[in-house]
């Protein structure tokens, strides 16, 4: 709570500092910052648990967190976006003989630049399309309780991955500098899990590409 309040009291006063916009829309050298609500909604599947449980596939939640992102307009028409945010998820046994179970939960940084086309930078509505990629990290992996009891105390580590990102959205002026935003990603996302359990080593590959859908408020410096 104590980030978002501070993350939006920036936001605050660069608005005050900057100086306005006299006219509607979008320019080379805007910068372009978003506070958004976004909906992660993984659309992969994944492979079986080996070599213990190879029947065994996961499945990986969905989530609602805040996102921040920055635009720099290269052009009226060109920018480039770096999108941040972090969210924790949890893989839960989706067929065999774990189906259903709760196995590990773990933090992931997704941090992605894109370069967008922005359609209509003069007008008060502005859609846009982008394409770019994405760098995922993994961190404070652990597994569930029920399987550091089944199987014994449980190390888990995941793989980083890179992939390809894009998105396409649109943005409403509401002032001269204030704007509200719709965003759609599909993100191009993977891992390898190993829980390691004394000598044991058991490892699934999972595609997370998740469908992120965004709505938020933008500020123009």
């Amino acid at each position: 709570m104590k980030t978002k309040l501070f993350i939006t009291a920036a936001i605050a006063a660069l608005a005050l500092t900057a100086p306005a916009h006299a006219e509607t829309g979008i320019a080379k050298g805007d910068w372009l910052v978003r506070l958004r609500g976004i909906l992660i909604a993984p659309t992969g599947s994944s492979g079986g648990i080996n070599p213990m449980f190879p029947a065994s596939t996961v499945d990986i939640n969905t989530k609602f967190v805040p996102e921040l992102d920055f635009t720099y307009m290269f052009t009226d028409n060109i920018g480039a976006e770096l999108i941040l945010a972090t969210s924790k998820h949890s893989a839960t046994g989706a067929s065999g003989a774990l189906a259903g179970q709760p196995l590990l939960s773990a933090w992931v940084l997704p941090p992605t630049l894109t370069l967008q086309y922005h359609f209509m930078p003069k007008s008060a509505v502005r859609p846009y399309v982008g394409a770019g990629i994405n760098y995922t990290i993994y961190y404070s992996e652990s597994a569930s309780s029920f399987v550091n009891s089944a199987l014994g105390a449980t190390d888990v580590s995941m793989s980083s991955s890179f992939g390809w990102a894009a998105q396409a959205g649109f943005d409403v002026d509401v002032s001269p500098k204030v704007f509200l935003n719709f965003d759609v990603k599909y993100i191009d996302m993977g891992t390898t899990a190993t829980l390691t359990t004394g000598a044991v080593v058991n490892k699934v590959d999972v595609n997370i590409n998740p469908i992120v859908a965004g709505v938020g408020l933008g500020m123009r410096f």
